[in-house]
């Protein structure tokens, strides 16, 4: 499915089918309330030591006639958060580093257990959004087979995957605390949840 998605995507920038427009993107989000939940160092995935995973039902309307994949693309890059990439989740635990994540449902449906195997799961659907401070651990349990997520990076910070091995995880509580909070809610902007329950200590 990648190398398909990848294939639509550089077909939509190209002709701009299937996009929204840029006008058009704001009228698509409605405000929702931020669930939050907060994950401790289990010893093998050092979660955030402060902030919070955030997710958000179904802030985003997917028209008919629209790439949904592509809404969340162009609404996470507006809001400065980009590196876009389509697919499902690793159905193995891991964790990044070095940089904080967001990830919008497109199609599908999934139970994605986050925090660890200690952690929460949590079933996430069509127009859901995600974000994940540096460090949480993430998982896919099982999925439907249409299931297809946009993830996106904000602009400060470096790309890593981590397993759960002794080494990356004595690293990583090293380098968790030092990513800087984004500069916008990836799906809010200024005006999002994000930027209140994210802050430096």
């Amino acid at each position: 499915m990648p190398i398909i998605e990848d294939a639509k995507k550089v077909a939509e920038r190209m002709t701009g089918i299937a996009r929204p427009k840029a006008r058009d993107l704001t009228k698509l989000v409605r405000v929702r309330k931020a669930a939050t939940f907060r994950f401790r160092d289990d010893g093998i995935v050092p979660n955030h030591p402060r902030w919070p995973l955030i997710h958000y039902r179904s802030p985003v309307v997917l028209p008919k006639g629209i790439d949904p994949a592509a809404v969340f693309e162009d609404l996470f890059e507006r809001n400065g958060w980009a590196d876009s990439w389509r697919n499902g989740v690793y159905d193995y635990l891991h964790f990044h580093s070095r940089i904080h994540e967001v990830m919008g449902v497109a199609r599908g449906s999934a139970v994605v257990r986050f925090g660890g195997n200690g952690g929460r799961r949590l079933r996430v659907k069509a127009g859901d959004v995600v974000v994940l401070p540096a460090g949480t651990g993430h998982q896919c349990l099982s999925g439907s087979k249409d299931f297809l997520v946009v993830g996106a990076y904000p602009a400060t910070g470096t790309y890593d995957v981590c397993r759960t091995s002794p080494e990356e995880h004595a690293r990583a509580i090293k380098t968790v605390p030092r990513v800087v909070p984004p500069r916008r809610d990836p799906v809010y902007g200024k005006d999002g949840r994000l930027l209140a329950l994210w802050r430096r200590p």
